[in-house]
């Protein structure tokens, strides 16, 4: 089969379709046959080998120093499940589904082996790009906003703060926020103020005119805070808080992470397959639209992520392994 593969950490050059063994399904496991696969932030970074401060060290361990040690990267997903491998009664040859690989990885490639748990069938009428476009970003909004922030308990007209509302996480967020209620004020670039308020957002702030701080100073207050770039800390995020608030950090720093507590929120989302069920559903009614900036062929990989490495991607960016060009 074609895959894109990652030998060494680097620009986006580094990443090469090439041809690999198709995998064969273990005991509880299928092969997914892939239609549709996400590119996301956490792809491009552990392509380049740049994490988050402090996760350097630990994170090369974890994943290989000069290279990630799994070759073929990529975790959301979606296709039509190819092969079935032992003792697997939940699913069919045929089924659409669509799920995270967790780091297993190895989306980014025309087949992907996956536990038949993660696997979830995909709502009538969400299509293949869709499916693996929503994931990444609405299972991190979801988590965030729902489970760690409990804003379903907040009530209506909740006050939620979204910075770098126009990426994967942030657009997700701001339309999960919606959904649920609140007053959205979504931080971003001028050029993507319209873009947002089509969202649900009730404000867009231009990060560069009005930057947080100046938030904090003019007495501003929010009941929930999730930053979806990684430049708050709970030192400047807590100042824009109202009483009870809570200060999501979806990019933190290893201290950061370590240090979370109280009312500041940190960590890696839940893929838990239910959750992720669920965020698909949520797709196929509405609430999650795809925001699919581009699409792709896996030839123009190196492309792909040029575009997330600028930092100007506007949602969500998939390549099609079976389109080849």
């Amino acid at each position: 089969m074609r895959a894109v593969v990652v030998e060494r950490y680097g620009p986006p050059e580094v990443a090469r379709v090439v041809e690999v063994a198709t995998p064969e399904p273990r005991p509880g496991e299928v092969l997914v046959r892939v239609h549709a696969a996400a590119v996301t932030s956490g792809d491009a970074r552990m392509r380049a080998g740049e994490f988050p401060p402090g996760f350097a060290l630990p994170a090369r361990l974890a994943i290989g120093i000069r290279g990630p040690r799994v070759r073929v990267l990529g975790v959301a997903f979606s296709g039509e499940v190819a092969v079935l491998g032992p003792g697997v009664a939940e699913l069919a040859v045929g089924d659409r589904v669509a799920g995270m690989t967790g780091a297993g990885c190895g989306a980014h490639a025309e087949y992907v082996r996956v536990k038949a748990a993660r696997a979830r069938r995909t709502p009538d009428g969400l299509g293949f790009d869709a499916a693996a476009a929503v994931l990444f970003g609405g299972s991190t909004a979801l988590d965030y906003l729902d489970a760690k922030a409990a804003l379903t308990e907040r009530g209506e007209g909740a006050r939620v703060l979204v910075n770098g509302a126009s990426g994967a996480v942030g657009s997700a967020a701001v339309q999960l926020a919606h959904h649920l209620g609140a007053h959205v004020t979504a931080v971003t670039s001028a050029a993507n103020a319209d873009f947002v308020r089509g969202l649900g957002a009730d404000r867009a702030v231009d990060y560069r005119s009005t930057p947080l701080e100046a938030l904090a100073a003019s007495g501003e207050r929010f009941d929930v805070v999730l930053d979806a770039v990684g430049n708050l800390s709970p030192a400047t995020g807590r100042p824009l808080l109202a009483d009870g608030g809570a200060l999501l950090l979806a990019v933190a720093s290893l201290g950061q992470t370590i240090g979370a507590r109280g009312n500041v929120k940190a960590g890696p989302a839940s893929e838990k397959p239910e959750h992720l069920s669920r965020v698909l559903q949520l797709a196929a009614d509405g609430v999650f639209a795809p925001l699919i900036e581009a699409s792709h062929p896996l030839d123009e990989i190196a492309q792909v992520y040029a575009r997330i490495d600028s930092g100007r991607k506007v949602g969500n960016i998939v390549v099609l392994p079976q389109d080849a060009r």
